[in-house]
């Protein structure tokens, strides 16, 4: 997730004034380096979805237990997005991002070669801080490049590698692991951090820094009810989220009966109705961010009950995959949004504080999800979702209007 805690070189007023009327060759390049990044980043995240089942069958493991990897990415990512600005410091943040994409590289290659778990969860943990000191720099650098008010248009492209993560990740990775193992599957990930590595030491100007920001005034803000409950709001859906998520592949192998082709097929629909509700997320938080939050939490709350009740049926399966991914499309862009409207004087505090809630909430969902898959089997985690994303719906009817 997108995180705003640091502030680079200048002012943001002072930088309103630079966008860019026509991006230079330079400009698109540094961009696009920035856009390869989140996708190496987010595809070695997404992929354990698709690897589970060999994943845990390799280590001797349940594959409850080899969820966790997931709760060691989130577990360290939540610390550092809390206190990454203050660990930077005044570095120069092309310095920065170099290194955070070469610390996923090593932590993909120990990942993919780990014979112990113990191994593969320092690899994973490794990942977690690229992932979110990557995050935290992201919104800040991409100002610089092109200027302020063309910002969004940076992000854009920059979150496009996101999107094609999210497709090509989970279903990908189970296709690899079937046919060359899931070892392989994670080294591709290095491999992609590689070239976006290259890419960044190519592209990115030097970036120096003169000012790193408090703990201060991200913690105030957590006074303000009303991102109380937009943490609150994050917490709930995105744990009974990554609760199930992560055990849909084991749900469709032992309930639906889905061979593995079939299963990165649904896997695939998933990623690409996430695309639609992406856009379709930011339209409606437009028009009204309450009634989005509500819409993407009773979608995710329906999807996942009517997989449990009627997940057996192979085309049932697929569209409520696929209705699962629109919802999670949709939150990303809502629940932020829902939790800076009450701090629009301090949106960057803010967003750290919706990053720290993110990765709490994933690791949460892993965990608990993990002892309800070996505890109820493989409809328990997704029924844990749909209480959850129930719970969210409830909250977002009560919250206050704004």
């Amino acid at each position: 997730m997108t995180d705003t805690t640091l502030q680079l070189d200048k002012p943001i007023t002072d930088l309103e004034t630079e966008e860019q009327s026509t991006w230079t060759a330079a400009t698109w390049l540094a961009v696009l380096s920035m856009a390869a990044t989140s996708f190496a980043l987010v595809s070695a995240e997404f992929l354990p979805a698709g690897l589970l089942t060999p994943m845990a069958r390799d280590l001797g493991i349940s594959e409850g237990t080899a969820g966790q990897v997931v709760t060691a990415t989130a577990s360290i990512g939540a610390i550092t997005a809390l206190f990454s600005n203050v660990l930077i410091g005044k570095l120069n943040r092309k310095t920065v991002l170099v290194a955070l994409t070469a610390l996923a590289v090593g932590s993909n290659i120990l990942a993919a070669t780990a014979s112990e778990f113990w191994l593969l969860l320092v690899g994973r943990a490794g990942l977690g801080i690229a992932l979110s000191g990557f995050w935290a720099l992201s919104v800040a650098v991409v100002a610089r490049l092109v200027g302020t008010n063309a910002t969004g248009r940076g992000m854009a492209i920059v979150t496009l590698g996101v999107s094609l993560a999210t497709i090509a990740a989970p279903s990908m990775g189970a296709l690899i692991s079937d046919w060359l193992g899931w070892r392989t599957a994670m080294a591709l990930t290095a491999g992609l951090a590689v070239i976006a590595m290259v890419l960044q030491a190519v592209s990115l100007p030097s970036l120096p820094a003169s000012t790193s920001n408090s703990l201060i005034d991200v913690l105030k803000l957590t006074r303000r009810r009303g991102v109380q409950l937009g943490m609150l709001a994050i917490l709930l859906l995105m744990t009974g989220h990554f609760a199930g998520s992560i055990y849909v592949r084991p749900f469709l192998e032992q309930v639906t009966l889905l061979d593995t082709q079939s299963i990165a097929l649904a896997l695939l629909g998933f990623g690409i109705a996430s695309v639609v509700g992406n856009v379709a997320g930011g339209r409606m938080a437009d028009a009204s961010i309450s009634m989005a939050l509500v819409v993407t939490a009773a979608l995710m709350a329906l999807a996942a009950i009517t997989l449990v009740i009627s997940g057996a049926y192979a085309a049932v399966a697929f569209t409520l995959v696929a209705l699962w991914g629109f919802a999670f499309g949709m939150a990303p862009v809502v629940l932020p949004t829902n939790l800076s409207r009450s701090a629009p004087d301090d949106l960057e505090a803010a967003g750290s504080l919706m990053v720290v809630s993110f990765q709490v909430a994933i690791s949460i969902g892993a965990v608990v999800g993990g002892y309800v898959v070996d505890t109820y089997g493989a409809a328990g985690p997704l029924t844990l979702t749909a209480i959850l994303a129930a719970a969210t719906v409830a909250l977002a009817l009560v919250q206050p209007r704004s």
